[in-house]
């Protein structure tokens, strides 16, 4: 979908209609438009808290798809997943209405706001929720837009009365460089989405133009842990860019190492995590914002959801639900875990999200879960993608067994089973927890529903 020229801001759109406005990027732009007073109406394929929340909130939302959505609509925004034949779509483009991909749509409600956007290929909806609470604590109210709703608010997006305006910059299709930013985060960049991108140079060369794109009076905040992130704020620095560093890792050479939140508790642990929450400080304090308010903002933070998010406990199992579906946010978030998990096992099931990603990098996201002490893995989790035979999550976890096996680990082939079937995966998680254990589902896609279907079963015997 192309990105006009020139994008008027929200106000100007007239009555808005949203296809797919309960995910997680259009439901936060409803809420955003709402908040500023702009009609809105969406549809979606099933109904959801999320629609119930932004019916709630004033939009008038529709189950399934049907022409008859945009004869009042005046702009269709759509997200990547819908296809031309969609019916709102096709009827939008024959009436002559003015069709806007998401990424021109969160666009059109920045003017006037001093921009701070977090990008990176791991951990931005973790660090965008951390700078906005930050942010709120030290009393700026921003205006936010974050991939997964806060814990704290129940909602992903908020229209606040300060200047500043916190969103998530999403790479995977190029959104994050229609953005008219002051200030970013760069978490990372670990090359992702080859599928949009071709190559990992191309990948890196999409955040430079990012970056280039900053206010001259602004600043980039990178984790010099990522060898991706630091390369570009030594090329960013060299080019008279304002450029903080941070790094979760003592002693290295950084702007801000983990001393600076000594005396604040984290809401989980890992390495990944620490550089989070010193990235949103960075941030935080180049704003101008006093340390201890933010950090105030930091230790207060209670999560998002999906990420590392606590779904319950039965039997003396606990239960969390994350994210993670690249091999670096796998290795990351099972770090997190087994630190949670103390003297318990790990039990993690995952579900390879799309056949591109997969085949690229399905070795080595099942050679990361061998760390864990069960693995289920699940089938590809299509999306915007056709099934593949030669790409299952076989792969992913003939490669965990082959790494286990590589450890001389006997009992490999026990502990890594494949499980096509999503609905038989909760009982065979079931089976293999004991008390004391910790489940962890991760993937993008639907393996988020497995984690009470388990809960379930284990309140039951």
């Amino acid at each position: 979908m192309p990105v006009p020229d020139v994008i008027v801001p929200a106000e100007q759109l007239g009555r808005v209609h949203l296809v797919g406005i309960g995910g997680a990027g259009l439901s936060g732009i409803a809420r955003l438009m709402l908040g500023r007073g702009v009609p809105v109406s969406g549809c979606d394929g099933a109904d959801s808290a999320t629609l119930a929340s932004l019916r709630a909130a004033g939009a008038e939302v529709h189950l399934g798809h049907d022409a008859a959505h945009v004869q009042h609509a005046d702009t269709l925004v759509v997200s990547t997943a819908v296809s031309e034949e969609n019916p709102d779509y096709t009827a939008a483009v024959e009436a002559g209405r003015t069709v806007l991909p998401r990424s021109a749509a969160l666009a059109s409600l920045m003017p006037g706001r001093r921009v701070v956007a977090v990008a990176g290929t791991h951990g931005k909806t973790t660090t965008t929720s951390l700078l906005t609470v930050a942010l709120q604590a030290a009393g700026a109210d921003p205006t936010y837009a974050i991939g997964g709703d806060l814990a704290a608010t129940g909602v992903n997006a908020a229209v606040g009365a300060g200047p500043d305006f916190v969103v998530e910059a999403d790479e995977s299709d190029g959104a994050f460089l229609v953005y008219d930013c002051h200030a970013a985060i760069v978490t990372n960049v670990d090359a992702d989405h080859l599928d949009q991108w071709g190559t990992p140079e191309a990948y890196a060369a999409a955040f430079e133009e990012f970056a280039d794109g900053l206010d001259p009076d602004g600043f980039l905040v990178c984790c010099v842990d990522d060898a991706g992130a630091a390369a570009l704020a030594e090329r960013q620095r060299a080019a008279g860019r304002r450029v903080v560093t941070v790094s979760a890792r003592p002693g290295v050479s950084a702007d801000l190492g983990p001393e600076a939140l000594e005396g604040t508790t984290l809401w989980a642990p890992g390495a990944h995590y620490l550089a989070d929450a010193l990235a949103a400080l960075a941030a935080g304090e180049a704003l101008g914002h006093p340390r201890a308010d933010l950090l105030r903002g930091l230790g207060a933070y209670t999560g998002t959801r999906r990420r590392m998010e606590l779904k319950g406990e039965a039997d003396g199992v606990r239960v969390y639900d994350s994210y993670a579906h690249h091999p670096s946010e796998i290795r990351g978030d099972l770090e997190a875990a087994r630190a949670l998990a103390g003297e318990g096992r790990l039990l993690v099931v995952f579900q390879p999200h799309l056949v591109s990603r997969t085949r690229i990098f399905g070795v080595a996201m099942g050679e990361e879960l061998a760390a864990a002490d069960e693995v289920v893995v699940l089938d590809v989790y299509l999306a915007r993608e056709v099934a593949d035979p030669a790409v299952t999550g076989a792969l992913v976890a003939g490669a965990a067994r082959a790494r286990l096996d590589a450890a001389r680990d006997d009992a490999g082939g026990e502990r890594v089973r494949f499980e096509p079937d999503l609905a038989a995966a909760p009982a065979v998680v079931a089976d293999r927890a004991r008390p004391g254990d910790l489940v962890l589902t991760l993937g993008a896609g639907s393996v988020t529903e497995v984690g009470p279907h388990v809960l379930r079963l284990l309140e039951a015997r």
